[in-house]
Parts: C-alpha cells; sequence; structure tokens
C-alpha cells in the first residue's frame, strides 16, 4: 500500500541539498493540484452566470445553439453553475468528490463532442485544454479532498 503522507517514501533526488525542501513542500503538492484545478474552471463559470470578462449567459446560450446543443438557455445555466460553483467546491475542498465528477463529465462532453471535431491543439480551439482539464478532475475524483480542505477540517472526505 502507497504511503502517502510519508516523508520517507521520496526517493534520492538528484540533488540531495534540495531534499529537505522537498520534503517539507510534499504534502502541499496535492493540495496545489486541487486548488489550481477549480481555481481554473471558476472563471469560465463566472463569464457565463455573472458576465465577468466581458461574457454572458446569453452570449453561452447562442454559442450552444449554433453547436445544436439544446435547450441552449438552460444548458448554459448548467455548465455555467458546474464551473463556478463545482470549481468553488474544488478549491474549498467540500464536496469534492462530486463536483470534481461533475466538472469532468461537463468537460469530458466538452472535449469529445465540441472540441474533438476541431483537432486536438488548443491553439486551433481543439480538444487538448478540455482534455487536461478533465482528466485533472477525474484525478481530483480519485484522491478526494486531501489535507488543506474543508472535508479534512471536518474528518470526511467527500
Amino acid at each position: 500500500m502507497i504511503q502517502e503522507n510519508s516523508v520517507s517514501a521520496l526517493p534520492p533526488s538528484r540533488l540531495p541539498l534540495l531534499d529537505p525542501v522537498y520534503a517539507r513542500l510534499q504534502p502541499l503538492a496535492y493540495p496545489l493540484v486541487r486548488i489550481a484545478t477549480g481555481a481554473f474552471l471558476m472563471p469560465h463559470g463566472a463569464q457565463k452566470l455573472f458576465g465577468f470578462a466581458g461574457g454572458n449567459i446569453a452570449q453561452t446560450a447562442a454559442g450552444f445553439a449554433r453547436m445544436g446543443l439544446e435547450p441552449s438557455l438552460p444548458l448554459a445555466y448548467l455548465v455555467g453553475a458546474t464551473e463556478f460553483f463545482g470549481g468553488l467546491c474544488i478549491v474549498l475542498g467540500v464536496f469534492t468528490r462530486p463536483a470534481a465528477l461533475a466538472s469532468a463529465a461537463l468537460l469530458g462532453v466538452a472535449a469529445f463532442l465540441v472540441h474533438l471535431p476541431l483537432g486536438w491543439f488548443w491553439s486551433g480551439r481543439g480538444m487538448e485544454y478540455p482534455l487536461l482539464w478533465m482528466l485533472l478532475c477525474v484525478a481530483v475524483v480519485l484522491r478526494g479532498s486531501g489535507p488543506l480542505s474543508v472535508d479534512a477540517a471536518r474528518g470526511r472526505d467527500a
């Protein structure tokens, strides 16, 4: 069985002088991934729901309708809420697994149904970016809240 919080589980690095630094910072690695994953989702939802950075729900719904994704307005609200509130839950580490699962499903649909026909590279609006974030959300589903989370403070991992 893997000992996830064991510092002694770290193999020696090629720069032994830095081993104490790595050992001290290792417990922050997963919270960094979890928090960044949620934080990167939130602005996309804020753009749809709250008009952040020039977007709005009407533009999102119109874009969904052009792609044949109907009913476009309720779907736009669902996507915006999943991105913003799901991302917030992931950042805080509360109801982390359900929020990450909903986000992974959303990003899977985006990657495979919307972006795959456009190719691989994100520079051409391909599936690279949503697939990366989907896989990060899957990793969060598998790992859960982890340390530095509301769930850990409550003694639960949801």
